[in-house]
């Protein structure tokens, strides 16, 4: 499903949201399908809307005036890097005034989020925290204007196999009366609403909450509401299971075997030694990951096979993190046990890291400073050879020791 592209508390991320959103085509039809004279294209898009059932009526009116926006453009080629911490991204982005504002929208509009956890499934807490993240619930939605926003990305060739069907999908919209070319605004890459969806999947999943004839995901917060966890559902959520726990952990464990990998259920770490902090125990049952993301000092969570629709969401481990903590707290969990982590890495000493460890045949990724999975992991390797708690946390004291 969706990777991360999100443009508000997360617009650094916003290259990798739509990946599995859209249905490519095959290299040869978006060869013909992208660049070239502007006017073609756009004839190109209508005949493949009416094929849709579009009709030729609503298609005019949906390309008219469309406009190649350079600002996409821009945004596309410069997209920034993640380079927070879970500390510091957490407390930004989990903050008191938000938590306070979230539990009077799940308090005001308590029958909404009661009837998107009985049709789908799906908690309002976690609702509630994606819309937190995504757009201040609805304060910061984005100001690109949709259709040119997948006008510009689809006629562009980096990457039109992804953001063409999108542009299909927005026309198809217009169709519905739930879409205004010329008015409609959010992200720089097409999504839409307050909790940024792409028109694909407001297609897709859409639900019209309020009752009205239209699924308005921009000013109707039962449509956005509701429309979100039915995605959220299709992303495999289970009813009644956890998502991710806050845990202490003792100082000797196979810290090796942490992180987002499979083998364990919960537990068998609990039979390790990791303690859950609000003593429940009733999931040991469950698959489960120990995450550490700033090494074993820092803050400890068990997650369970529901936190696998956050990394459908947005699969940066940050963010994810965040989110689904976030969602604990709007349930009633406390605030988690900071620790005290060892002391990380700047960016050019986490370029010098990953330069050695690719050295040493590890697949790091791009040496770009960030430590993510494939770092994390060589990271974990190269503790266990040097006898280190296999943590995954890059400290001064293992580039030292490369």
């Amino acid at each position: 499903m969706r990777q991360n592209l999100k443009t508000t508390l997360a617009a650094g991320l916003a290259a990798f949201l739509l990946a599995g959103s859209a249905h490519a085509q095959t290299a040869t039809a978006t060869a013909a399908a992208c660049g070239g004279d502007f006017n073609t294209f756009l004839q190109g898009v209508k005949a493949e809307a009416l094929t849709r059932g579009v009709s030729a009526d609503i298609a005019d009116r949906a390309l008219a005036g469309a406009a190649i926006d350079p600002k996409v453009l821009s945004r596309d080629r410069a997209q920034g890097v993640f380079r927070q911490t879970f500390l510091e991204f957490s407390k930004r982005t989990v903050s008191q005034s938000r938590l306070d504002i979230g539990r009077k929208k799940l308090n005001d509009l308590s029958s909404v989020f009661a009837r998107a956890e009985q049709e789908f499934g799906v908690p309002g807490p976690i609702i509630a925290a994606f819309w937190a993240m995504e757009t201040d619930f609805g304060a910061v939605q984005g100001d690109f204007n949709t259709r040119n926003a997948l006008v510009t990305l689809s006629h562009d060739c980096r990457r039109p196999e992804l953001f063409r069907p999108q542009l299909i999908a927005a026309v198809e919209m217009v169709g519905h009366g739930d879409l205004d070319p010329n008015g409609t605004t959010g992200a720089w890459a097409g999504e839409v609403g307050q909790v940024q969806m792409l028109p694909k999947d407001i297609i897709e999943f859409g639900v019209d909450g309020d009752g009205d004839g239209h699924i308005d995901v921009k000013k109707s917060a039962p449509d956005a509401i509701l429309t979100a966890a039915k995605f959220i559902q299709h992303l495999g959520f289970t009813k009644g299971q956890p998502w991710i726990q806050e845990v202490s952990v003792p100082d000797v464990l196979p810290f090796e075997k942490t992180g987002l990998q499979p083998g364990m259920k919960a537990a068998d770490w609990f039979a390790l030694g990791v303690k859950p902090r609000d003593g429940d125990t009733s999931f040991g049952n469950l698959e489960a990951s120990l995450v550490i993301p700033q090494g074993r000092k820092g803050p400890a969570f068990i997650t369970y096979p529901n936190f696998n629709i956050y990394l459908e969401w947005n699969q940066s481990f940050i963010y994810t993190t965040s989110a689904a903590y976030f969602a604990t707290r709007l349930a009633g969990a406390p605030p988690y046990e900071r620790g005290v982590p060892e002391e990380g890495l700047s960016e050019d000493s986490m370029k010098q890291l990953q330069t050695k460890l690719q050295g040493l045949g590890h697949d790091v990724g791009k040496i770009d400073g960030i430590l993510g999975s494939g770092t994390r992991a060589a990271i974990q390797k190269e503790q266990l050879r040097f006898g280190l708690p296999a943590d995954g946390w890059a400290t001064q004291a293992l580039l030292s020791a490369l």
